[in-house]
């Protein structure tokens, strides 16, 4: 474990992970509510971006913005369409809800299928940034732009959270959704505000680790289990709760894979999810709900 490009390669994973992990947080505080289609979002925007590339000529910033904006759109047609009238319909039962979200995963994928290709598309990396080392260590440009941005996102995400009303509304929403109706705050505006962010920053998510790794249709899935357990491992009481997790999680792959090979790592995966599970639901940092 001495290896620090190891290292590297666990923090580039995790990052990844805590973005995914990141978009459904801000679900869950300004909805009370987990959106799995978090992972079929990022996967929506990394193939839009470079789709619009290989096969319209768009410059990569341009196809990024697009495929942010495509991730947001069906982010808030997912609240629009599919949350708020089942919900609604329920009578405000979150489990018909999950259902319906895990129906509109698969659709989204099938449809991007349908509209991408069924093979694997390449994005390219954001920023013209060359491969360099620090030390023994090998860095590419690819990882330097996900740690980087994971980075940025987090912060402007705390800030925002934590220094602008529409932040403290929703998590005023998320702690007691009908007190702040009778204090005479939109809930419905707010829940679009968190579903909207959490979109942006999946489509992030899924651009700059595209560039790493590519994307197909059948990405979304694989990205919003492990987006989830990394939001299980950290928890829902902190906003940088899921980069904990996220990290966490990447460091079980990257070594679990070294010492046990892919199957081995996917096995401690599970494991770690199943422990907390068990263990510790509410994750490593606890929310706590101001009544």
């Amino acid at each position: 474990m001495s290896d620090p490009q190891l290292w590297l390669a666990a923090a580039e994973i995790g990052c990844f992970f805590a973005l995914v992990a990141l978009s459904i947080y801000l679900v869950v505080v300004g909805a009370s509510f987990f959106n799995f289609a978090a992972g079929p979002y990022a996967m929506a925007a990394a193939l839009l971006a470079g789709y619009a590339a290989a096969h319209w000529g768009v410059p990569i910033l341009l196809g990024a913005l697009s495929g942010i904006a495509l991730a947001v759109g069906i982010s808030l047609l997912t609240e629009l369409v599919v949350v708020r009238p089942v919900q609604r319909r329920a009578g405000g039962a979150e489990l018909p809800a999950l259902v319906a979200v895990t129906a509109t995963l698969f659709a989204i994928q099938q449809l991007a299928g349908t509209i991408f290709g069924r093979t694997p598309v390449s994005v390219a990396n954001l920023l013209p940034i060359p491969d360099f080392r620090v030390g023994s260590v090998s860095v590419q440009g690819t990882t330097a732009i996900i740690i980087a941005v994971t980075v940025v996102v987090l912060l402007a995400t705390v800030l925002w959270l934590r220094t602008t009303t529409t932040g403290r509304l929703l998590r005023a929403v998320g702690d007691n959704r009908e007190a702040a109706r009778m204090i005479g705050v939109n809930v419905g505006r707010v829940r679009l505000w968190a579903f909207g962010i959490s979109g942006a920053v999946a489509g992030i998510a899924g651009i700059v680790f595209a560039a790493k790794s590519g994307a197909q249709f059948t990405s979304g899935l694989s990205w919003t289990l492990t987006g989830f357990l990394a939001l299980v491992v950290g928890g829902t009481g902190k906003p940088w709760a899921p980069l904990i997790g996220g990290l966490a999680l990447g460091w079980v792959q990257v070594f679990g894979s070294f010492y046990f090979g892919a199957t081995g790592s996917s096995v401690a995966i599970f494991l770690v999810a199943l422990v907390f599970f068990a263990f510790r639901p509410e994750g490593l940092f606890q929310r706590k709900v101001r009544v």
